[in-house]
């Protein structure tokens, strides 16, 4: 048994969300560059290439790479061996995020769903929890921009649908997006499980480095032909047409019902913002 107080995980999640906040991951960067070169539509390339200057400016100054700076998406896999000391999790991950955003300047975003009054500090976040063997505990925190998130579409298909089915929704999902979710965009995609479970497969997937693809063979085909009917599509970045309209797409699957096949597409904009810390 491993004992950990839960001040450490407190900051920890400040240290991600302030890099986070102002950091596109390596592969976001990479996958922006690659798409700049090769771009042949010159606005396209204009859009690129300035999404690129901010990017690089923003690690220069310090400051939010976007100014929608998220809800704070925070997936935990908490290893079985490890004895929490301290106040509870989320009370830790909350302040956590409460102090980064107000010493980062980000802008808080979080409201009631009615009132619409704002929380003050950002809070709370969004915790996923999952228990898994080991004395280790990982930590993934992802901002996560309604502009893109409201995008974001379930489809609860016939199993007769099959994989023309997923594929299908997942483009039709980015194609009914058009340019609001500031394309470039990347698109995570849960298939199976239940009603609840495929949309957190979605956000899942949205952790993955940009590139790379599902170990299973079949899934690993419609990611890539989903990307290819994506790009076709000629929305391109910031909707000024163009070769590229998503950096990738990633797919994560689990069992479901015999009777039923869930996909979730959850659509993540050019600022893919996704920082993980092993503690």
């Amino acid at each position: 048994m491993r004992k950990i107080n839960t001040s450490l995980i407190e900051q920890k999640i400040y240290d991600l969300a302030l890099k986070a906040g102002v950091d596109l991951t390596p592969t976001c960067k990479s996958a922006l560059e690659k798409a700049r070169d090769g771009e042949q539509n010159a606005t396209a390339k204009f859009a690129l290439d300035t999404l690129i200057k901010n990017s690089e400016i923003a690690v220069e100054e310090n400051m939010p790479v976007c100014q929608d700076t998220g809800m704070a998406v925070v997936l935990i896999e908490l290893g079985q061996q490890v004895y929490l000391e301290g106040d509870t999790l989320s009370e830790a991950v909350n302040r956590g995020v409460k102090r980064a955003y107000s010493d980062g300047y980000f802008r808080k975003s979080v409201c009631d769903p009615l009132t619409r009054k704002n929380t003050g500090d950002n809070t709370p976040a969004v915790i996923h929890t999952e228990i898994v063997a080991g004395d280790e505990i990982k930590i993934t925190f992802m901002p996560k921009g309604f502009g893109s998130e409201n995008m974001s579409r379930l489809y609860m298909l016939k199993p007769a649908q099959g994989v023309e089915g997923i594929i299908g929704a997942v483009v039709e999902t980015v194609k009914l997006a058009g340019s609001r979710p500031c394309p470039p965009v990347y698109v995570g995609v849960g298939i199976g499980g239940s009603f609840d479970t495929c949309a957190l497969l979605a956000k899942k997937a949205l952790t993955r480095d940009i590139g790379t693809n599902n170990a299973r063979k079949d899934i690993a085909e419609i990611e890539n032909e989903a990307l290819r009917r994506i790009n076709a599509l000629g929305t391109g970045c910031q909707g000024f047409g163009g070769s590229t309209t998503a950096l990738g797409v990633s797919c994560e699957w689990a069992p479901t019902h015999i009777a039923g096949l869930p996909v979730a597409i959850n659509i993540q904009c050019h600022c893919v913002r996704c920082e993980k810390v092993i503690i």
